[in-house]
């Protein structure tokens, strides 16, 4: 009881005095206000998928299938197809993650040998009102 009511005569003044735009002491309250305060992100976390683009702006991945395979959620999906340029042998025709099932293991990231697939985006509101909303398309993480 002496160690709550200690918390809460130290942090009380400070949530008043912030509430009216006085920070006091180190300035690092317990609350956040989230919409409008974000906490900072740590550089290695692992956060929305994206697929990166060459320079004539096709996805980098040659449908390969390691990610599909090394994916131990198996939420991605690629479907393969013959690539224009006789250069590079196969491009995603279809390239689908279910995000709902994903587990941001970054596994997929760690198998592609084109550095196609990347978890930097900072992106870490994901949310949708059905389970078809969290499918993301390949035109959805080109970018």
């Amino acid at each position: 009881m002496a160690i709550t009511a200690k918390h809460f005569l130290v942090n009380f003044p400070r949530h008043v005095a912030r509430g009216i735009g006085i920070k006091i002491g180190k300035g690092n309250t317990v609350t956040i206000e989230y919409p409008e305060e974000k906490k900072p992100l740590a550089n290695r976390l692992r956060t929305r998928h994206r697929l990166a683009t060459r320079s004539d702006g096709s996805p980098r991945c040659v449908a390969c299938m390691m990610c599909e395979t090394a994916c131990p959620a198996h939420c991605i999906h690629i479907v393969a197809m013959d690539h224009p340029d006789p250069n590079i042998e196969k491009a995603p025709k279809t390239f689908d993650i279910d995000l709902g099932v994903c587990v941001f293991c970054g596994f997929c990231v760690e198998a592609c040998p084109e550095d196609a697939i990347r978890m930097d985006t900072g992106i870490v509101e994901l949310a949708a009102y059905t389970r078809d909303g969290m499918m993301y398309r390949m035109d959805q993480l080109l970018g």
